[in-house]
């Protein structure tokens, strides 16, 4: 059917007979307070003297030690727990090292002691207990430890747990201030729950101008009442071989929320939940390479990586089995953001009541796929694929067996976007109406360069709709 015949069926975001540009915008996404609040720096001699007092009124060690044995016998072991991590272990953070940090007991108090210490003196490297898990229960400013406003390092094992007692008041795990330089090697952190309007970053807050790194690392299972249910960074963070799962954030986030600049390397984000992003969400700068985000689920927009604004760089990775309960299951390049995807899978992503199964491109941003899979993805409506607002260049890049319901089962492209494929092959994508392969919207344009070797076959129930020189029909 030639799109000038079509009859195109007003969906639930239509405007009269013109359709709405960034649809995913009109379900509501729009209206979310989506910027990342900062916490303030607190000045490191007034965090001493905070942790101090707080840890001088608490019950004793003894008194706690007592509850932790009843509730954890199979953790805690008496006030030296598990052996210290000091005597002779191999530094998680480099295999094969030798630790050479202060070794520190498993009790909450002895790692909140040593972090003021390490904090009064510049910084530290602490060796956490083999395993144990240090059970927190005093809220210090808004978090379960001091806050680090140094270069500390938090050495662990892969049974070093960090975690909120559930009993206990509602707060994150770490907050890294201006100034501070956390590295966590080999730690779990785990059971933050923020509150509040300020409650982002359930696991770790870092603020601009702090610094994060984390190795072999988990953070699992926290919970914030504002964006970034794992972590929230507003500064610099590197993560390497970590794992960010099961983490939930009210607005944006769900697994991680970046404000600054973030590198992720060698890393999975999985099964974390918001109402948009909920794998990733970023206003800043991200660098993504030999990741997985997957199974991550949006209440309404963007089920894995929402880059908001700035810009996203994404090699040999993969974007898979994400869901968004309205629109872009996989990945969305926001309004005016610069994306590049390089060698990377995306696939098995559904929007479930609207548009962009796999991949979304906003008005005004810029996108390049190279050398990457997009299979298999399904939307409600239209894009089963891709769905194109904008500027999107594909090269020697394979789209195929995705669906839609309506239009575009390979790419969908409106009115005000262009797409221009080199070397790329659109093969066995499926829609209930036309455009199988391509649909292509009045105004819109599609550059296929078959001279380059792309091919647009096999698609059913036809390969293109809409003005798309040298597709056969």
């Amino acid at each position: 059917m030639s799109h000038q015949d079509h009859t195109h069926q007003p969906g639930p975001d239509r405007s009269g007979g013109r359709r709405a540009r960034s649809r995913w915008w009109a379900v509501g996404v729009t209206g979310l307070a989506l910027t990342t609040a900062s916490v303030a720096a607190t000045p490191a001699a007034d965090a001493v003297e905070r942790t101090r007092s707080t840890v001088a009124d608490r019950p004793s060690t003894d008194e706690h030690r007592g509850q932790r044995e009843r509730q954890q016998s199979h953790v805690l072991q008496g006030r030296s727990g598990g052996k210290p991590s000091g005597q002779s272990r191999g530094d998680p953070g480099k295999k094969g090292g030798k630790s050479a940090g202060v070794p520190v007991p498993c009790d909450p108090d002895a790692l909140i002691a040593a972090i003021t210490l390490a904090n009064a003196r510049g910084g530290g490297v602490l060796d956490l207990a083999r395993d144990c898990t240090y059970l927190l229960t005093a809220n210090i400013d808004g978090a379960g430890l001091p806050a680090i406003t140094s270069p500390i390092t938090l050495n662990g094992t892969k049974n070093t747990t960090i975690e909120r007692a559930a009993a206990a008041d509602q707060f994150r795990i770490l907050t890294v201030n201006t100034g501070g330089n956390l590295t966590l090697n080999q730690l779990t952190v785990t059971g933050g729950q923020t509150t509040g309007a300020a409650g982002d970053g359930a696991g770790i807050l870092v603020d601009a101008g702090g610094a994060l790194t984390t190795n072999h690392s988990t953070i699992t299972r926290n919970i914030a009442s504002a964006a970034g249910g794992g972590i929230a960074n507003n500064g610099t963070t590197h993560l390497r071989s970590s794992t960010f799962g099961r983490n939930t954030a009210a607005p944006s986030g769900g697994g991680i929320r970046n404000s600054g600049l973030i590198s992720i390397s060698k890393s999975d984000i999985h099964a974390n939940t918001a109402v948009v992003g909920a794998g990733i969400s970023s206003t800043g700068t991200v660098q993504i390479e030999h990741t997985s985000i997957a199974k991550n689920r949006a209440r309404e927009a963007t089920g894995g990586l929402f880059i908001e604004s700035g810009s996203a760089a994404i090699a040999d990775s993969s974007v898979t089995n994400n869901i968004a309960t309205e629109v872009v299951g996989g990945i969305l390049a926001g309004l005016g953001t610069e994306v590049t995807l390089k060698s990377a899978t995306i696939a098995d992503n559904v929007s479930l009541i609207a548009i962009a199964g796999g991949l979304g491109v906003d008005d005004g941003a810029s996108a390049v796929v190279e050398d990457s899979i997009i299979k298999n993805n399904n939307a409600s409506i239209e894009g089963g694929g891709i769905y194109n607002l904008s500027d999107l260049v594909l090269r020697n890049t394979k789209i195929f067996g995705n669906q839609a319901g309506s239009q575009g089962g390979g790419i969908y492209n409106e009115t005000i976007g262009t797409v221009t494929l080199f070397s790329t092959k659109v093969t066995k994508n499926i829609v209930g109406d036309d455009g199988g392969g391509i649909y292509n919207e009045a105004g819109g344009t599609v550059n296929l360069n078959t001279a380059t070797g792309t091919v647009v076959v096999k698609n059913r129930p036809d390969n293109c709709s809409g003005d798309v020189p040298g597709c056969a029909g």
